[in-house]
């Protein structure tokens, strides 16, 4: 017994000592392992000399391009082409987004093309495979798609083991049954993809192989395209021309490890310090996001970093008054000395204590008592102050020296022609600018009907208050009408700068526009041809005097019906000089922003954005045509082949069709070769290649002659064309008009008018 309590005592410190070596070996156990779980951090990637960046492409953790700079093999970016390639493979990587869990890559097009006898032809890309094994094809932000005719797709995939398969079908007989800018399943169709999908082939197929529309589309394609980066068009069916195309993958940690297993598993665990981890899209293991108040690289340990958001006032609820103080992921705010409260917008804020609120009332009640004994006499001064300065901004904002300048450089009758009116002589005029008075809106403003004092009635515009080039076109047409004393050309009396928005002032002209007169039944009754061609003289004898006679050209750039008024003696009156451009004496073009009105535009100023004074001469084409047929330029709910007045009228002109679009208001009897040579000037206008068109000046004259010539023949007829009667104060062959008259074919093809809606969006405003 005695033996047994003396082994025992011996034996204790042995003991201990054995229980102290178990415990210290489980911690440095644990130790080593918590070590070699954690995530790299920046200075160990800087250490390995790892590369951030691979040609233009951002490069993070877990991503890399070399050993000890990625995760896994999986995350493995091939760079040793100065290209980014995913693994050992050939897809290259494009994007690579840590907040998504998303990586873009480029992935081959299948495509299958015949000839006209439906013989295959050759191609490298007849069928597109990918194979991902980590990675999975996102099925949110990309699409199956096939393009073609006659065609259909298979994406052939992969799943547990098994092979299945999705696809689309795509039929149609016209290129002209294809809606433009829409996957829609006429000419291209998409459906989704599968979830968790990493193994794909793409096929293209035909079901005639092309045979019925070999013309317009050879071949059938199918791919896999991130939705958003895919916008179809109809020209896509006769070539694609794109061998590769972006596809988003879904990428996670984990080997589909959920957060949950993998916060268990501290050995493999990837987030790093202030960071939490969800689950990833399409079931992929999980992603790694930093924590409310951190920003930055959560697969590193030291790649969340703390936001400042005392730094920022957008990302902090402070009041003004209170101090922000920044702490770890998060902040808080303080009142100062006297106040209460938590000192944030969305809290109790900052309210001030008894003996200061006593300090500010009466410091309050002591101000109002200064303020109110200083108020009446400072009223006055600032009321009479703030009247001069508003006028002054408003002058000054309405292009008011820009004006003085331009007119300073012209002679005295010319600068004392233009009237400067008050803003109230103007607001009386108009009735306080009552909408009953409103005659006309246009492309830059608003027209009214007014009446001066003396009783004069005058046509008023209100310019829209916009951007700076708008105002220099305000600027432009003073300064151009003021050049221009011609009696069919709108007159120009003054304008007014005191108001916000620019005015002008225009001597009024009562009966309409030429636009009325053509397409109103009832008044298009009143146009006799008599009528028509003195008006067409009579304008192409202000775009002659434009062009020729004035010391500094100038161009209109907007002829049409619209700015053509007529008075009541149906005298033509030319107005809207709002784009016009004065033309440099060494210069005979001009590189400008195309501005016009659809169905007038010189198609040649429109591919070449050149203007020149034959663009002016095109749109007066159109307004001859218009009054020869009496159709509007642009008829979009007609056939076709009719939409366009232009081209359905070279086209009549070209098969000898021209008295089938004759306007029925006309009496043909006894003008039909007046009709035929008024319509072959227009034809002549209308040429697409500006260098063949005539001058105005021919066309003036030759209008003039058709005049001269009818009176000598019919002397009782009186035409007065009342001249000129102007003073100016300062001294390859292009195609796409060939469309039958009468017949329609599907396979006609046109170039011109029928991509201008798809590509330009051109202001339709009615004239002054």
């Amino acid at each position: 017994m005695a033996f047994s309590q003396g082994m025992q005592l011996q034996l204790q410190p042995i003991i201990m000592i054995l229980v102290l070596v178990q415990v210290v070996v489980v911690v440095i156990f644990s130790l080593s392992a918590a070590t070699k779980a954690a995530p790299p951090t920046e200075a160990d990637l800087k250490n390995h000399g790892c590369m951030n960046s691979c040609g233009n492409l951002n490069i993070p953790y877990p991503f890399g391009v070399k050993e000890n700079c990625y995760l896994s093999k999986d995350f493995f970016i091939n760079c040793s082409h100065s290209q980014p390639y995913l693994r050992h493979g050939n897809l290259h990587v494009t994007n690579i987004s840590l907040e998504e869990s998303e990586l873009g890559i480029m992935n081959y097009v299948s495509r299958k093309c015949y000839d006209g006898n439906g013989t295959q032809l050759h191609s490298n890309f007849s069928s597109a495979s990918l194979s991902l094994s980590e990675f999975s094809i996102s099925t949110t932000k990309n699409k199956f798609t096939v393009i073609g005719c006659d065609s259909y797709g298979y994406l052939d995939i992969l799943m547990n083991g098994d092979s299945v398969a999705t696809g689309c079908v795509s039929r149609c007989t016209s290129i002209g049954d294809v809606p433009s800018r829409t996957c829609s399943g006429i000419g291209c169709c998409q459906t989704s993809i599968p979830k968790q999908v990493s193994n794909i082939d793409i096929a293209a197929y035909s079901f005639f192989n092309h045979t019925n529309v070999s013309e317009f589309n050879p071949c059938s394609y199918a791919f896999v395209v991130e939705e958003g980066a895919f916008n179809f068009s109809p020209t896509y069916l006769h070539d694609f021309g794109e061998d590769m195309v972006p596809v988003v993958l879904d990428w996670g940690i984990g080997d589909n490890e959920t957060c949950d297993e993998a916060k268990r598993n501290l050995t493999s665990y990837a987030c790093g310090n202030h960071s939490d981890c969800s689950e990833a899209v399409n079931d992929n293991g999980y992603m790694c996001k930093c924590s409310e108040g951190y920003q930055g690289n959560a697969y590193l340990s030291d790649g969340c970093k703390d936001i400042d958001e005392c730094a920022n006032s957008t990302l902090n609820q402070c009041v003004e008054e209170s101090d922000c103080l920044n702490t770890p992921g998060n902040y808080t705010c303080s009142c100062p000395k006297r106040y209460h409260g938590d000192g944030r917008t969305d809290g109790t804020r900052c309210t001030a204590g008894r003996v200061l609120v006593l300090q500010i009332v009466i410091g309050i009640a002591m101000g109002a008592l200064t303020v109110l004994v200083s108020s009446s006499w400072l009223y006055w001064i600032f009321n009479k102050r703030k009247h001069m300065k508003l006028k002054e901004k408003f002058f000054k904002q309405n292009g008011g020296l820009m004006l003085k300048q331009q007119l300073s450089r012209l002679e005295r009758p010319t600068r004392e022609a233009i009237k400067i009116f008050t803003l109230e002589e103007l607001k009386q005029a108009t009735n306080n600018y009552d909408d009953n008075r409103i005659v006309g809106r246009g492309g830059f403003g608003t027209v009214y009907k007014g009446i001066l004092v003396d009783n004069t009635t005058v046509a008023i515009k209100k310019s829209q208050i916009m951007n700076q080039s708008q105002i220099e076109q305000f600027i432009n047409e003073v300064v151009v009408l003021s050049q221009i004393n011609h009696r069919n050309v709108v007159k120009l009396l003054g304008c007014c700068l005191e108001t916000q928005v620019p005015l002008l002032v225009y001597e009024f002209i009562t009966n309409g526009t030429l636009f009325e007169h053509i397409h109103n039944h009832i008044k298009a009754s009143n146009m006799s041809w008599e009528n028509r061609l003195r008006i067409a003289a009579e304008t192409a004898g202000v775009l002659s005097y434009l062009h020729s006679a004035a010391s500094v050209p100038i161009i209109h750039r907007d002829v049409k019906s619209t700015n053509i008024l007529l008075d009541d003696n149906y005298t033509a009156k030319v107005s809207d000089f709002g784009a016009s451009r004065l033309v440099p004496l060494d210069q005979d073009q001009l590189a400008t922003v195309v501005q016009g009105t659809l169905g007038y535009l010189d198609p040649e100023y429109m591919l070449t954005n050149q203007l020149t004074e034959k663009s002016d001469v095109y749109s007066f084409g159109v307004v001859l045509v218009e009054l020869i047929t009496g159709k509007k330029v642009l008829s979009f709910d007609k056939p076709e082949k009719e939409r366009s007045l232009a081209r359905y009228f070279l086209s009549c002109m070209k098969n000898d069709r021209l008295f089938q679009v004759i306007d029925e208001q006309i009496e043909i009897e006894g003008i039909v070769e007046e009709l035929t040579e008024v319509a072959n000037i227009a034809k002549r206008c209308l040429i697409v290649k500006g260098e063949e068109r005539p001058t105005m000046k021919e066309v003036a004259m030759e209008l003039e002659g058709l005049i001269n010539k009818k009176m000598k023949k019919h002397p009782w007829v009186k035409i007065d064309l009342n001249g000129e009667e102007s003073e100016h104060l300062l001294g390859g062959k292009l195609s796409g008009f060939e469309l039958d008259c009468t017949t329609s074919s599907s396979n006609t093809t046109t170039i011109g008018y029928d991509s201008v809606r798809e590509h330009m969006m051109l202001p339709m405003d009615g004239g002054r």
